[in-house]
């Protein structure tokens, strides 16, 4: 079971950040009386896991700023953190994130609690209660299932195959690939539909060739065997179909973009085309009925991303046997509903995904993962409960003055820029200008109307949700972008950019120590915070940022000498975190995480530029010791404070857009001339990047 989210373009940072730490009634949209939930929630605050705060008592003396900052400012921490045994990464974020978790179990069992609520009250109570009630699910065993498994059962040709597909994906569910809306590169202000790859259940498609990955493979296939021997098949019969599953995939990934490509070129999402034309690409996967199995009114245009891989995919519905296709469909519907299915799915799922994936070695609580279900099916839900208890109205006004300064000093930066031309620059500042930020909560709620919960069954719930929100996403095809819309909830621990939208957007959870604290010293809020929003900043002008245009199109902006003199300088950029070494023998791809190192750096160089026009007049407070600078620098290097499982570190070098953590706090520092200075570092030492090395961008 797989709720359908936005396909793409939200330029994320996967940064640990949290939640709130006063309550404060955040007020409902005006105008949106459906959002208004009439339950008194409150917050019990001595209940909440505790903030972390940049401490000097943290800083490890014994090491140098200058030659291993990361260890001075964060090895003593997460010596004395080990990772929680249900986490496989710890740091800042993560405790911000049990914090958030913490302030949702208060509000999920106080809607829970009535009976007779109604609304996003009655949506969240339901899931929480059907959620926590193990026996009942116990009971229930597969049998929610069994209606799916038996159209799956039916397939028996290549046309039930289709129009399995077909049928499966009006429901919500749809394990081949991804469907839904998306702003329309070259029509911003309008959605259309886009078709991407999918279908496989590893995360990159390297994991089905590299050798120094087989390990995982074999683990994936194990598990196949054992979803399927659950779902009724003899031990025999699973093993020889999750072989089968595995060819299947293998052949799906050999047509599929690998994540680096993805991220390293954003036009592969954009291919339009007309049905007709899609369907000619697909001859045994017509496209027009497709739409009218959706209930869309079939449209002039869609973007086909990714057309080799739909290509293969409609090959494969004629030449792969219909027994293949059904262990296919079998294996990862029983797969996605196993969260929500009884303990030996449960205890399945987490035994691959958690455990022998990413070296989780606990099971999370239940109440835990119950929220993470309402997160997944109805996080805005929450989310409008959420603020009225945990977002400070000064936290909101604070930002809204820390992003303004920011974009002062961003402009500065462009209208100085030596290497860029006045015509780019001309477009960077129209750009700037246009950019619209985002605080706390949406001022307009989503409206949930339509979506029947019920006390009866957790999985019903969930399934009934996937539908609804799976129908709520296709109305926007074919009609003008809702720009009021959030891609992250308020609870949300990260922020993100969209380039359709030119919008940044900082969700009520990331507000919070160590990013974010409205008592905070200037210092404290721009090393971290102010990082952050300039980071989202520099996403609007970074190799793929850069590619839409001030209205949000697709379009080329740049003089071709001026993208010629970027290109020279993030190559810098990318030989510098190639440079890196994850663990032993296994380096960051400096090409794959461009993007976001280029963003950090800006971010970084913006922020401490909007921190000295903040101060300007104003004397160093010499805090603890330390100036000003340097806890600049010293609480931005605590917000990248993490450790994480050694199959944690490898998945995110293999298929995240962002480098580990650790290297995030050094990279960028070690371009700014500033940080130098700080810390008094010498020609050199590792942190002070000169001469060619030294990475010079915005």
């Amino acid at each position: 079971m797989k709720t359908p989210k936005t396909l793409l373009l939200s330029l994320a940072i996967t940064a640990a950040l949290t939640a709130c730490n006063k309550p404060a009634d955040a007020p409902a949209a005006a105008g949106d009386a459906k959002a208004t939930s009439p339950t008194a929630y409150t917050l019990d605050e001595s209940k909440l896991p505790s903030v972390i705060h940049f401490s000097p008592d943290d800083l490890d003396k014994s090491k140098d700023a200058c030659n291993d900052f990361g260890g001075y400012v964060n090895d003593k921490w997460i010596a004395a953190n080990p990772i929680p045994s249900d986490r496989s990464s710890w740091g800042p974020g993560a405790v911000l994130a049990e914090r958030s978790l913490a302030i949702q179990h208060q509000l999920a069992e106080q809607s829970a609690a009535d009976a007779k609520a109604t609304g996003i009250d009655k949506i969240v109570g339901d899931f929480w209660a059907t959620g926590m009630d193990q026996q009942k699910i116990d009971a229930q065993g597969i049998s929610p299932l069994n209606d799916r498994l038996a159209k799956i059962d039916a397939v028996t040709d290549a046309a039930s195959i289709a129009n399995y597909l077909r049928t499966s994906a009006a429901d919500g569910e749809n394990d081949l690939f991804g469907f839904g809306p998306e702003a329309d590169f070259k029509n911003s202000s309008m959605s259309i539909a886009y078709a991407t790859q999918g279908g496989l259940g590893l995360p990159d498609k390297g994991y089905y060739f590299d050798a120094d990955k087989k390990d995982k493979l074999d683990a994936y296939k194990a598990h196949i065997a054992k979803v399927l021997e659950l779902s009724g098949a003899k031990a025999e019969d699973a093993a020889k179909q999750a072989d089968a599953v595995i060819a299947f995939e293998t052949r799906l990934a050999k047509a599929s973009k690998s994540s680096e490509e993805m991220s390293r070129d954003v036009s592969l999402y954009y291919n339009p085309v007309s049905p007709a034309d899609a369907d000619k690409l697909t001859p045994n996967f017509s496209w027009e009925e497709f739409f009218k199995a959706q209930g869309v009114e079939t449209p002039k245009m869609f973007s086909l991303a990714m057309p080799d891989f739909h290509a293969e995919a409609s090959k494969m519905i004629a030449d792969v046997p219909a027994d293949t296709w059904k262990a296919f469909l079998r294996y990862h519907t029983v797969d996605g509903a196993s969260p929500y299915l009884s303990e030996p799915f449960v205890q399945e799922h987490y035994a691959f995904h958690n455990q022998a994936m990413a070296g989780q070695k606990e099971q999370k609580a239940r109440w835990k993962r119950v929220l993470g279900a309402i997160e997944e099916n109805a996080g805005e839900a929450m989310g409008q409960l959420y603020v009225k208890v945990a977002f400070p109205a000064e936290s909101k006004a604070k930002m809204e003055s820390l992003v303004k300064n920011l974009g002062v000093a961003l402009k500065s930066r462009i209208e100085n820029l030596a290497w860029m031309s006045d015509e780019t620059k001309k477009k960077a500042l129209e750009k700037l200008a246009t950019f619209e930020p985002r605080v706390g909560y949406p001022d307009k709620w989503r409206d949930f109307t339509g979506l029947q919960t019920s006390r009866d069954s957790y999985i019903g719930n969930a399934l009934a949700a996937s539908a609804f929100n799976y129908k709520w996403a296709l109305g926007k095809i074919g009609k003008p972008v809702d720009k009021t819309e959030w891609g992250m909830t308020p609870q949300t621990v990260n922020a993100y950019y969209n380039p359709l939208a030119n919008q940044i957007t900082f969700p009520a959870a990331i507000l919070q120590p160590p990013f974010f604290d409205p008592n905070a010293d200037a210092s404290m809020n721009y090393g971290s915070i102010g990082a952050v929003i300039g980071h989202e900043m520099t996403h609007g002008f970074d190799d793929q940022g850069s590619r839409f245009g001030p209205t949000g199109n697709f379009e080329n902006w740049w003089t071709p000498a001026d993208a010629k003199g970027f290109a020279s300088r993030t190559d810098k950029l990318v030989k510098q975190f190639d440079a890196y070494e994850a663990m032993p023998g296994l380096h960051v791809n400096g090409k794959h995480t461009l993007g976001e190192n280029i963003a950090d750096l800006g971010g970084l160089a913006t922020a401490y530029d909007a921190m000295n026009l903040a101060t300007a007049g104003t004397p160093d407070p010499k805090t603890d010791g330390l100036s000003r600078d340097q806890r600049f620098f010293l609480n931005f290097g605590t917000s990248w404070r993490s450790q994480m499982t050694p199959d944690v570190t490898k998945l995110i070098v293999a298929s995240n857009e962002h480098a580990p953590p650790q290297f995030r706090a050094v990279g960028a520092p070690a371009n700014l001339p500033a940080f130098a200075a700080a810390f008094q570092c010498k020609a050199g030492d590792a942190m002070m990047r000169g001469g060619d090395q030294q990475v010079v961008i915005w």
